[in-house]
């Protein structure tokens, strides 16, 4: 298989994202990819993340890039979690990540990062890394109208994105 077969099939189904650690780990050497850049066929996003050029974009893609430019251990986190499942109409205008470890590396001004000490719970949605839904709404409390977030449980327990203790535990939270 051709190195750019590799990456490209490792790319399609990271949100055609690839990182130059990834591409380390599979055998491909960071010269190709700047190769790459160089004839169009893959776009440098930020510091040691690229983009299929070819790559259909959907509407999770900023997170994914999000993660992919924190590190391997970050997670969407608070408000970020509620606008990436669609609930509470909330658009945040940063998305904010959340990581365990120190990052010294220069970030994006449309990312805001959250330091968290501890190894906190964490769920995957669409093959994101995130804090569980339902802590999530916790952590919104305060931040989003109490209204919003009562409507968006009973929407979540429609989607079939809550478990049902956690549905009670919630509505018992935010009453309607």
């Amino acid at each position: 298989m051709k190195r750019y077969d590799i990456i490209n099939s490792t790319a399609i189904s990271n949100y055609g994202l690839i990182t130059s650690a990834q591409a380390v780990e599979l055998g491909v050497r960071l010269k190709d990819l700047l190769e790459w850049v160089k004839i169009g066929r893959l776009e440098k996003c930020w510091r040691g993340v690229y983009r299929l050029v070819h790559y259909l974009p959907t509407e999770y893609d900023r997170y994914a890039e999000a993660l992919a430019t924190v590190g391997h251990d970050a997670m969407i986190w608070g408000e970020s979690v509620l606008a990436m499942h669609n609930l509470a109409m909330v658009n945040p205008e940063k998305i904010e990540v959340a990581t365990t470890r120190r990052v010294r590396r220069e970030l994006p001004v449309w990312i805001n990062l959250i330091r968290l000490q501890g190894a906190p719970p964490q769920d995957f949605f669409n093959g994101i890394r995130c804090q569980p839904l339902a802590e999530a709404f916790r952590h919104c409390k305060g931040k989003v109208m109490t209204h919003r977030l009562a409507e968006a449980v009973g929407e979540a327990e429609q989607k079939g994105l809550l478990g049902l203790t956690e549905v009670e535990a919630l509505k018992k939270e935010f009453p309607l």
